[in-house]
């Protein structure tokens, strides 16, 4: 009986996926089948090359070699990439800025400053022995290999392996000039990278001795000179066609270390090293050795360079900057003849002045070193100490703006008070304590005055006054005008600035007195008059420039002038007091007796003096009225000697008329008067020097028109009239 629940339902036919399903799965097995047969048959192909034993540990060296080859040389030349733009450029590197000759106010050299360079010289009228010289020592391979010297690279790393040091280079001349032509001299692996990529670069751009040329004439040689033709010159005075064997070997020896070997800096080791370069020659064949011992017997010798030695060094340092600034918009020259405001005269007794004073009782203070910049009011400087021994220390102490000037800073807060016009030197003021906040000035001798006037306490320089004063003018007035006077650097505006808690120079010290000794004025120190080029064009005249700006009013300054020549007369700067002449000026001292200074000026010169250490460690209680106040007043009678003494307005003194020094020279102490000799003005003494040119021209003209027949007619003219035919 059939179930009346049951339905019949029809069964469904498979589906298109389901098809497409069994294909993809048959598909796929037959390409893996396929796939599987194809890598045994590779197998047992590839079976056939199988190596083992050693030739299998020969392969994989050889595979791993190259596969560390590929990235090494991927890696170089990512590094190298800087010097194909080098190349690109086109561009050499500038061994120097400028090359400048400097003469004194009166038009005689006194130094020179930047590159001395000569690539005039052609490779073939070299002597042999300089060229032989120079590569018995620097590439002796450098005509067989092509820029790389991978025998000379071993040869040095085994010499520096067995030293335990590098003893030995292995860079090629070509080497050596990439590095002169594009790079820097620091040591880094980047660089040597760089240096083979751009050696090989010359090799195929320029012939050996085209190299060799441009060699001789990029290499420093030390004296600030670039290539043998300029270091000959310079060295032995003499050009490097007429230089004999033995200063060819000390020339080619300045190669390795020009500084180290310079003949005007260690002779000796300039010798030894010559000598080194003469056994090299022997050694690669060039020379024998009985060829080279009368070198050996007579080493060169350079000429003398005293001149440099005396000339003023941190002058023309601080002058070579200002005139590349001067300059810079120059496109036509690099080389220039300066015109300097530095008198010789004055240079040689202020750096005398500072350096006695220091020997008799620097030890005794424990002070070490100091400054001194002398300034016409005008600005113009004269004299610049920056320091004892510029062979030492190159460091400019004249210039650094690091130094507190301590109450040298007072005359700023006084300068401001007057220019207010609620003040004069008369005011009175209380000297009593006073505190700001947390701080609270004393007196140096921790006692108060009470009521005393501004002159008075200028004079004995009370510090409460001025920390009054400047709640009453305000602080930023005065940090105003100090900027305006002369200090150029920055510093912060604080309740301890009325004491001279700030850094500053001596240039700018000495600039913002100035002020006060031309009738306020600003006198910002220079000391460039004119610059031209060889050829005579003025590049730069200081006369050109504008006229000073007032800075005070002639009633402040007048007031200025009297307080501070009362610091002179009766005050703490007593020991800076020339008789005869108007002088005034301030004492300053800084914390912990680190600083000390004397800021003066009269109607002819201004001059700061500073005295301290370079680890700023503390003296002996040195103050400003000591050694500064005394080696300020020892140049200054020696400076207004035999001149014009110019008056002060507002300073009171005493002139002494024709002053007639005693006969025998000495004072009644025994102690030497030294006078400044009477000298030219500038005008004058460009004029005489005109002058002289003319006569040289006309013995030149004489010379040129009378050859030697006209020479010989003019003698048997002479005969023929003294014998009556």
């Amino acid at each position: 009986m059939q179930d009346p629940f049951y339905t019949k339902t029809k069964r469904k036919k498979a589906s298109q996926f389901i098809r497409f399903d069994a294909w993809l799965d048959s598909s796929l097995y037959d390409f893996f089948q396929s796939l599987g047969r194809g890598y045994q048959t590779f197998s047992d192909i590839m079976a056939k090359f199988k190596v083992t034993g050693f030739r299998r540990l020969l392969i994989e060296l050889l595979s791993d070699g190259l596969s560390f080859l590929a990235i090494g040389l991927v890696l170089m030349t990512a590094l190298a990439l800087p010097s194909f733009y080098a190349t690109a450029s086109g561009e050499f590197n500038n061994t120097e800025d400028y090359s400048v000759t400097f003469l004194d106010r009166y038009g005689n050299e006194i130094g020179r400053r930047g590159i001395r360079t000569d690539d005039s010289v052609p490779l073939e009228t070299l002597p042999i022995y300089m060229i032989q010289a120079a590569l018995a020592t620097e590439d002796r391979r450098f005509y067989d290999h092509f820029g790389i010297d991978v025998v000379g690279i071993t040869r040095a790393l085994i010499t520096n392996v067995r030293a335990n040091s590098v003893v030995e280079g292995g860079s090629s001349i070509t080497q050596q000039l990439a590095k002169n032509l594009f790079l820097t001299s620091e040591r880094t692996f980047e660089r040597k990278i760089k240096e083979a990529f751009l050696a090989l670069w010359l090799e195929t751009h320029y012939t050996k001795d085209e190299i060799l040329k441009l060699y001789f004439d990029r290499a420093y040689m030390g004296g600030g000179n670039f290539g043998i033709a300029a270091a000959a010159e310079y060295y032995f005075g003499k050009t490097v066609q007429d230089i004999s064997l033995a200063e060819a070997a000390m020339l080619a020896g300045l190669f390795k270390a020009p500084t180290k070997y310079a003949p005007h800096v260690d002779l000796a080791a300039a010798r030894a090293r010559a000598n080194e370069v003469l056994t090299n020659m022997v050694q690669a064949g060039f020379l024998t050795e009985g060829q080279v011992t009368a070198a050996r017997r007579a080493p060169a010798t350079p000429v003398e360079r005293t001149n440099e030695i005396n000339s003023p060094n941190y002058f023309l340092d601080w002058a070579f900057e200002k005139v590349k600034v001067l300059v810079a918009d120059e496109r036509d020259s690099v080389s220039f003849v300066v015109r300097t405001t530095i008198d010789p005269v004055l240079q040689s007794h202020a750096e005398e002045s500072v350096n006695s004073i220091l020997r008799e009782e620097g030890q005794a203070y424990r002070v070490s070193e100091g400054a001194m910049v002398v300034l016409e009011p005008n600005g113009a400087v004269r004299a610049m100490v920056g320091g004892t021994d510029y062979g030492k220390s190159q460091f400019n102490r004249a210039t650094n703006p690091e130094r507190q000037p301590g109450s040298s800073f007072k005359p700023f807060v006084y300068a401001t008070a007057l220019e207010s016009g609620r003040y004069s030197p008369d005011t009175v003021i209380s000297d009593s304590p006073i505190c700001i906040g947390d701080w609270c000035p004393r007196n140096y001798g921790r006692s108060y005055a009470g009521r005393v006037t501004l002159k008075n306490a200028l004079t004995r320089s009370i510090n409460t006054v001025p920390v009054r004063l400047s709640q009453s003018t305000g602080r930023g007035p005065i940090a105003d005008l100090a900027h305006k006077m002369g200090i150029e650097n920055d510093f912060p505006v604080t309740r301890s600035l009325p004491l001279g808690v700030i850094s500053t120079s001596v240039i700018d010290m000495a600039s913002s007195y100035a002020v006060f000794a031309n009738g306020g004025y600003r006198a910002k120190a220079y000391g460039i008059s004119r610059i031209t080029t060889l050829r005579g064009q003025t590049v730069y005249d200081a006369r050109n420039q504008p006229p000073p700006e007032r800075v005070l009013s002639e009633k402040t300054v007048v007031g200025m002038n009297e307080m501070l020549r009362s610091v002179v007369t009766s005050g703490t700067g007593r020991r800076a007091d020339v008789p005869g002449t108007p002088a005034a000026g301030k004492t300053g001292t800084t914390q912990s007796y680190r600083d000390a200074w004397f800021c003066g000026y009269t109607g002819n010169y201004v001059a700061a003096v500073w005295y301290g250490n370079d680890n700023y460690s503390r003296t002996n209680n040195l103050t400003g009225g000591r050694l500064p106040a005394q080696t300020w007043q020892k140049f200054m009678a020696y400076a207004h000697s035999n001149i014009d003494i110019k008056e002060l307005p507002g300073a009171d003194f005493t002139r002494i008329e024709d002053p007639i020094a005693p006969s025998s020279n000495t004072s009644e102490d025994a102690d030497t008067i030294l006078q400044r000799p009477p000298s030219l003005t500038p005008d004058a003494g460009e004029k005489l020097r005109q002058l002289h040119q003319l006569f040289d021209q006309l013995h030149t003209s004489i010379e040129a028109d009378i050859d030697p027949d006209s020479q010989r007619h003019a003698a048997l003219n002479a005969h023929q009239e003294k014998s009556g035919l």
